[in-house]
Order: C-alpha cells, then sequence, then structure tokens
C-alpha cells in the first residue's frame, strides 16, 4: 500500500539520508522503497535511508530494557546495515528537534546494540548544523589482517569491527590520496570477506591527524562514514603506538571530526549533523 510519510533530509559531514519519521511502526520499508527513495535523480537522494522507530514497534527482535527508539539503518541499494556512525548523528538531532526526546543526552537502540548520543550544541538557526557526540561502543581490530589493492598497490589492512566492518589501509608516501580516481579503479579487500567490508584509505596531515577517503558497502564512495572515521582513529592510533586516548582529527572529503576514547575504552565520534529540509513522500 503506497502512503504519505513524513521525511528529512540531513547529512553527516556530507554523508547524506533521507530520515522517515515512523514513531508507530507503520511503515513496510522493503529494498525497492529504500532504492527509490535514495535515487539522486528520480527520488529524494541520499547515501542512506534511516526509519526513525518506537523499539517496540519496530517489529524486530530487541531486549526489554532496549532504549525507545531504533535507527532503522539501509543502504542505498536497500540493504540492511548494522550501524552508521554519520546516521546517529543525523537521527539524534531528528529525534530532538521533532520533540521526540526532550533531553541532551539519550541512547538509541540500532542493529549493533546500544548506541549513546549527546547533544553538544543545537543551532540556533533552522539548517545550522547541530554538534553531537556519539558513544560508539568498543572496537575489535586485528591489524595486517588483509590487503587492499588500490592502483595496482597492495597494502596490507587492519580489520576493525566498530558493529560493522571495516579495512583500513594506510597509503605510502608516494601516492597521493586526493589523486586516486576510486570510481574508475576502485579498490579492493583480498581476500575479500564474504559479507563485504568498508575500505578506509588513510594519509598522515599532523600529530594526530589524518585524512581518509571511503568505500563503503552496498554505496560506493561517500564524502563521509562515521564508523569508518572511529575505525580509521582506532588503526592510526595504533599505528603511531599512541596509547594516550588523547583526541585523533580525521577529515573526510565531507568536513572533519573527531575521534576520542571513554575512560573504559568506548570509542567517541564528535562532529555536526545539518537538517536542511522536510517534506512528505509517498512510499
Amino acid at each position: 500500500m503506497t502512503e504519505h510519510i513524513d521525511f528529512t533530509k540531513g547529512h553527516g559531514t556530507e554523508n547524506d539520508f533521507v530520515v522517515l519519521d515512523d514513531p508507530e511502526g507503520r511503515l513496510q520499508l522493503d529494498a525497492a522503497a529504500v532504492i527509490a527513495l535514495a535515487d539522486r535523480r528520480a527520488g529524494i537522494g541520499g547515501d542512506g535511508v534511516i526509519r526513525a522507530v518506537r523499539t517496540r514497534r519496530a517489529g524486530i527482535d530487541a531486549p526489554q530494557d532496549a532504549p525507545e527508539w531504533f535507527m532503522d539503518y539501509r543502504n542505498a541499494d536497500g540493504s540492511l546495515a548494522e550501524m552508521c556512525g554519520n546516521g546517529v548523528r543525523v537521527i539524534a538531532a531528528h529525534l530532538r528537534r521533532a520533540g521526540h526526546v526532550h533531553e541532551d543526552s539519550f541512547a538509541l537502540w540500532t542493529r549493533a546494540g546500544v548506541r549513546t548520543v549527546e547533544i553538544l550544541e543545537a543551532p540556533a538557526t533552522d539548517g545550522a548544523p547541530w554538534s553531537v557526540r556519539v558513544g560508539m561502543g568498543r572496537s575489535r581490530l586485528v591489524p595486517e589482517a588483509r590487503a587492499v589493492v588500490v592502483d595496482g598497490h597492495h597494502l596490507e589492512a587492519a580489520d576493525v569491527d566498530m558493529g560493522n566492518p571495516h579495512s583500513v589501509a594506510f597509503l605510502p608516501e608516494d601516492l597521493a590520496l586526493e589523486d586516486l580516481d576510486l570510481t574508475v579503479r576502485p579498490p579492493v579487500a583480498d581476500p575479500a570477506p564474504a559479507e563485504g567490508t568498508n575500505i578506509e584509505l588513510v594519509s598522515p596531515r599532523g600529530h594526530r591527524h589524518v585524512a581518509m577517503r571511503v568505500l563503503e558497502r552496498g554505496v560506493g564512495e561517500t564524502r563521509s562514514c562515521g564508523t569508518g572515521v572511529a575505525a580509521v582513529g582506532v588503526a592510526a592510533a595504533l599505528r603511531a603506538g599512541d596509547d594516550s586516548r588523547e583526541p585523533w582529527t580525521v577529515d573526510v572529503p565531507g568536513g572533519r571530526l573527531q575521534v576520542s576514547w571513554a575512560p573504559d575504552g568506548e570509542v567517541l565520534l564528535t562532529g555536526p549533523a545539518q537538517l536542511v529540509a522536510d517534506g512528505t513522500t509517498l512510499v
């Protein structure tokens, strides 16, 4: 059945999403609908689609003590995804602005488990960025787990699990991050995991400062990837022998984010979220 539903278009460092406001879980969202919504020519356009739905109405298995709101995230190709760090900031801003939550700190349920969010700054005017910190959970890292092949180079890559899989490779000095044409010759993981992986290519920029580009599963290259940024921060600190837990700055084509660590070792991701348009669409 086709029905009208409210949506918000938002982005975190230009990683953009269609957010569907479905608190009571009325919407049956299938892959075809997601693909149509994410289409940049015939739809609204986005790297993914997020349904904001109450966990108890989402039609999913969740523990009794799960947070009230579930982040139902889909990649642009319609596939389910465990988590999205930029998407968490966007849905947090949406829920707060819509009045679905009233606190500046709250938790969300995701397919990767609980994620905590903290609204650090709300915008004074519509369309201005929010500042949001996300508790991304603990990382699991396997150094030199596989290779990433890019532009004829076989680069050792670390596998970092941030609730979803990432393969992080650091470029040699003679390979400029900005010069790579990832459309013509996209990087590949070798061996490729059965479930696929997100690939991050990284170059140093200074003290506790790196830049990255990312190819996301089910999407292709995006302007940013929050879980990828967290994975890169973890891998960069390990590579540098830095166990200080001081923040790392990670530049992406769409902006800048900060990776830090809570006292218990949880990875924290801090950055902007912007809600740029609201409307009603047919789904």
